[in-house]
């Protein structure tokens, strides 16, 4: 059904409604029952009526579109650049359409995380059994053993997954600029392991079975006179449905329910977990991360997560000295072995997250936040928050400062262990004639 036919059906219907408005009480009780029958349209269910089955290939051959040489995706007839509409009139249909591609994208960036930058594929939990949800990581061979320098990614929120900054832009634009690939293998040149981290896959979905629906609407609690009422209300109801259904024939999608991976079930708790599982005990010397948008905000969590929570609390929800240890432990561990922080247009706030001040001073020392600005690059912005600094990223793009900071950011790592190491050896250097002085 087009929009027009609707829209039509739609200025019938209030014309109608107004002309019986005017009238007595015959025309306004009919008034009120058009109201009724407007407020039972679902105009996103009308338009299902004549849209195509939401049926997609699943693959890129499938879809006739394939990464060319510069990374670019393009149709493999026409050599042109993906098109959001093919069909018009058919919003619903093409978003569709748009999210299965990206799914599809989503496994091809990890082939190429695995095939073309050589990482290895860890399931999360580490001790997951084989029946439950689990999640992923994705590290370099050294990324443990490297005694020098680890590099940590968090990708930010929504749709996206390890090895990606935006979706849009690998879709749109190219691979160099959506991914974290660049990235990758500039850092692997560079002599640092790496860590890929998954921040937003945090459950699977299961198709709802039909016990689970009906315990959404048993209250086992209540009288069962109540619950026979209830039931043939939710039974007339659905009748009702069932009936318009037939006339409207809107394609059905499945109800789904989450499964949360265990230790994973946020952006937060993932961070948390790769942390205490895999960075505390790699050798690096010094650990960087780079930290997109709410990756930033992540992060930030890690950093006070002990500053925020009073002790009497900490008690009370861990019920043992032991958790209460491994978070001040968590801390320290942070401080120490995080070299530097590089955020791209982070959507942290130390006012609202609560962050310390021990916090904020580490941050100003440490981290450096790379915003969208109209600024040439690694020019100067203000802050309203007493946190870390912020340079402009060279884009007014969220989406882009990840890759337009790139050379940049790695400058700011290698000053910030230069800075760390001359530190270390004019520390070691006084503590050397400081037991000479001792001795004599």
């Amino acid at each position: 059904m087009s929009i027009s036919i609707i829209s039509l059906i739609w200025l019938t219907l209030w014309i109608n409604m107004a002309q019986l408005q005017q009238g007595g009480p015959d025309e306004k009780e009919k008034t009120t029952a058009l109201k009724d029958l407007l407020s039972r349209i679902d105009l996103d269910e009308l338009m299902k009526k004549d849209e195509p089955p939401l049926e997609f290939p699943d693959t890129l051959e499938g879809f006739e579109y394939a990464f060319n040489e510069k990374g670019q995706l393009r149709h493999i007839t026409t050599g042109e650049p993906f098109v959001f509409n093919a069909r018009e009139d058919l919003h619903r249909w093409n978003q569709k359409r748009y999210e299965a591609l990206g799914e599809i994208i989503t496994k091809y960036i990890y082939e190429l995380l695995e095939k073309d930058c050589n990482l290895k594929k860890i399931s999360l939990p580490v001790d997951a059994t084989e029946s439950e949800p689990k999640n992923f990581i994705f590290m370099s061979e050294d990324a443990m053993t490297n005694p020098d320098k680890l590099m940590v990614l968090i990708h930010g929120s929504g749709v996206v997954r390890a090895g990606q900054w935006a979706r849009r832009l690998i879709i749109n634009e190219d691979l160099d600029s959506g991914t974290q690939i660049p990235y990758i293998k500039r850092a692997m040149d560079e002599g640092y392991g790496v860590i890929v981290l998954n921040p937003n896959e945090n459950y699977i979905e299961v198709e709802k079975t039909k016990s689970q629906v009906q315990l959404s609407s048993d209250g086992s609690d209540e009288p069962a006179e109540k619950r026979e009422r209830k039931d043939k209300t939710f039974k007339e109801a659905k009748k009702r449905r069932d009936f318009y259904e037939k006339y409207r024939n809107p394609q059905k999608e499945k109800e789904m329910v989450p499964l949360y991976i265990r230790d994973n079930g946020s952006p937060e708790e993932h961070l948390i977990y790769v942390w205490d599982h895999f960075i505390t005990h790699s050798a690096a010397e010094n650990t960087f991360f780079v930290a997109h948008s709410y990756g930033g905000l992540a992060f930030v969590e890690l950093t006070h997560l002990m500053e925020q929570t009073p002790v009497a609390s900490l008690f009370a929800v861990s019920g043992c000295l032991t958790h209460f240890l491994e978070m001040i432990q968590r801390e320290a561990d942070v401080k120490n072995k995080v070299t530097a922080v590089a955020l791209t247009d982070s959507v942290h706030n130390v006012w609202h997250q609560e962050a310390g001040k021990t916090i904020r001073e580490w941050m100003r020392e440490n981290c450096c936040n790379w915003v969208s600005s109209s600024e040439p690059l690694d020019t100067s912005v203000e802050s309203m928050l007493p946190d870390c600094p912020r340079v402009s990223a060279g884009t007014e793009r969220h989406e882009l400062t990840s890759w337009k900071s790139l050379p940049s950011i790695f400058k700011f790592f290698t000053e910030a262990s230069e800075a760390k190491n001359s530190s270390l050896k004019a520390s070691l250097t006084r503590r050397s004639h400081r037991i000479k002085h001792e001795e004599i």
